[in-house]
């Protein structure tokens, strides 16, 4: 399931020439920690061996891929490349650097895998909104919401076989911080991926337009870890749910609204905005509004230790943010929340979303990704992620990035501002609070 290796087989066949699978292991990325590296290699063992059974060749290479990838290419005599993409800065950079090192005869190019619609092709410009995103997209649904064609067990063998990977050996090659432990809850690769699909499909799907906002009720598809991973493709997913929509017509189209529009809005705004992660990316109202109320007396100032630790006086916040330090989630209407609340609590608007996003990428499957950034929850301020992607993102929640001005109070100004009370209406905040409490 996934275009680009579709694309890059079918270029191999037309040439008659055996294919190859690179991946170039980088020892640290952003926050990621061994509880990230751990599922991402975990996937890509079970990568290796379907590789295997396909004859194509899979490499693990260790480096970055400016200094690994141009040398393999040469070694193996390749004769054209093809890469996935993401709209993020430090892969962007690395698709420049290898470019930049190709021998010249050896043509590059990038297929938008992992998105439904291309990136590019969803919009040339940045979006304001889901309102003016939407429409795009759905129009090109026809188009590019199909069935994969089936890879086939290539024909064309190498002149000489993969190394073995020695899969041990690459955890010493990282750079990462060893002591957020993995999760429990979710076991990597695409075979179990699929298998939460399938178990959201038969249990969770008929209540996830009622109950998707309910932190207590079992309603979201918990996908996102595999689809951030590139474990279960989105287009997977989509596919499999639409086969329910006349039973579930409510809930298949609000997952796609979440899983589709929103998820492709958020791409769009860090494809297009080269401050995605900064209050300089905010539109110019909300930078105006943070602006003049940055001195405003804030009613409490918490370092990133107490925040990380979840020892506020707020023992909903902590119980979200213990959440996502044991499981590696937090229910997406909980996370709107949460990264206001570090707004209310710090210094400036420009420490809050440092802040927000070394916790969320640090801790959850899913961070560093376009969703943790900016992504942002449907219309009418209910909001839950679909695929727990983190969709109530850092820029949507501080910035006010694809929302909209509200009635102007302290510290907020006039981004959206969310209260304690206001989640005791919508959900029993104290079995939350049980369920994640501190354990000391």
């Amino acid at each position: 399931d996934n275009w680009a290796f579709l694309y890059a087989q079918r270029l191999a066949l037309k040439q008659e020439l055996p294919l190859h699978v690179c991946f170039c292991l980088v020892p640290k990325f952003l926050e990621a920690t061994i509880r990230h590296y751990r599922f991402m290699l975990r996937g890509l063992q079970e990568v290796a061996e379907e590789c295997a059974e396909l004859n194509i060749s899979f490499h693990l290479l260790l480096g970055y891929a400016k200094d690994v990838l141009p040398m393999f290419v040469v070694e193996h005599g390749v004769g054209g490349l093809v890469t996935d993409f993401s709209p993020l800065r430090l892969p962007r950079q690395w698709v420049e650097d290898v470019r930049e090192r190709l021998p010249e005869d050896v043509p590059f190019a990038q297929v938008d895998a992992h998105n439904i619609v291309p990136c590019w092709v969803a919009s040339p410009k940045q979006e304001y909104s889901a309102r003016t995103i939407r429409g795009k997209i759905h129009a090109q649904l026809p188009e590019f919401l199909t069935e994969f064609p089936p890879l086939v067990r290539h024909p064309h063998s190498p002149s000489c076989p993969a190394e073995p990977i020695a899969w041990e050996a690459c955890y010493s090659s990282l750079q990462v911080d060893h002591t957020v432990k993995e999760v429990e809850w979710a076991t990597p690769g695409t075979a179990a991926g699929l298998a939460v699909l399938k178990s959201f499909i038969a249990e969770r799907l008929k209540s996830f337009s009622t109950h998707r906002n309910d932190p207590n009720k079992a309603a979201l598809s918990n996908l996102s870890p595999w689809l951030h991973f590139g474990q279960v493709s989105t287009q997977r997913a989509i596919l499999e749910v639409q086969k329910h929509r006349r039973t579930y017509k409510d809930s298949v189209d609000a997952f796609v609204e979440e899983a589709v529009v929103r998820r492709e809005l958020a791409e769009n705004f860090c494809y297009y905005n080269e401050n995605y992660d900064s209050v300089q990316g905010a539109y110019d109202w909300a930078q105006t509004t943070l602006k003049l109320h940055a001195k405003d007396k804030r009613p409490y100032l918490y370092s990133l230790q107490e925040l990380e630790q979840g020892t506020t006086h707020d023992p909903l916040w902590n119980a979200a943010q213990l959440q996502m330090v044991r499981e590696g989630k937090m229910h997406g209407f909980l996370r709107m929340y949460w990264a206001k609340k570090i707004l209310e609590w710090t210094r400036s608007p420009e420490e809050a979303l440092q802040f927000a996003i070394y916790l969320n990428d640090r801790y959850e499957l899913d961070g560093r990704d376009p969703n943790g950034y900016v992504g942002k929850l449907q219309d009418g301020g209910t909001g839950a992620d679909t695929l727990s992607l983190c969709l109530a993102g850092c820029l949507w929640s501080i910035c006010g990035i694809h929302d909209q001005g509200w009635a102007e109070r302290a510290i907020f100004g006039k981004i959206r501002y969310m209260n304690y009370a206001g989640c005791k209406r919508k959900f029993d905040v104290d079995q939350f609070e049980r369920r994640y409490a501190p354990t000391h």
